[in-house]
């Protein structure tokens, strides 16, 4: 067998390996219903700042307003609304900026306040962590030698 067979019976196995026919499949919206932008604001400035307002006839409700920062970066602010799968409204207000994503709602957790008491298994281990690493400072290391 030549060459010239071998590289024919190839490029039959891959033209008959190609689907043939195939389509696409059709994108089906009976299954969801479609939602109207009942408001869609948007303002773009030259100097990088920005605003936009929209809301969204299943009462979704989004506002955000935007500018360049010193470090030049995007410092934004803005709030975001929705109605949750129980029922529950939520109402989310963000800044966004160099200390990044900082979001406030009545839904968020919120941590203690700090300083809360820490637990005294807590300061016992801190300290005999820090007793270990002063005993091991003045050991010699072996892990590295002189030049």
């Amino acid at each position: 067998m030549n060459i010239f067979q071998i590289l024919l019976a190839v490029f039959a196995c891959v033209a008959a390996a190609t689907p043939q026919g195939y389509e696409a499949p059709a994108q089906s919206r009976r299954d969801s219903d479609e939602v109207p932008i009942l408001r869609d604001d948007r303002v773009i400035d030259n100097d990088g700042r920005y605003n936009f307002d929209v809301e969204t006839g299943d009462g979704i409700v989004v506002s955000e307003s935007g500018a360049p920062s010193a470090d030049g970066g995007i410092s934004s602010a803005g709030s975001y609304s929705y109605t949750a799968p129980d029922g529950t409204p939520v109402h989310v207000e963000f800044v966004a900026d160099e200390g990044g994503f900082q979001p406030q709602g009545a839904h968020l957790p919120v941590a203690p306040e700090f300083p809360h008491p820490i637990p005294d298994f807590v300061l016992e281990q801190i300290a005999f962590a820090a007793e270990e690493d002063a005993r091991r400072a003045k050991e010699p290391s072996n892990r590295y030698s002189a030049p």
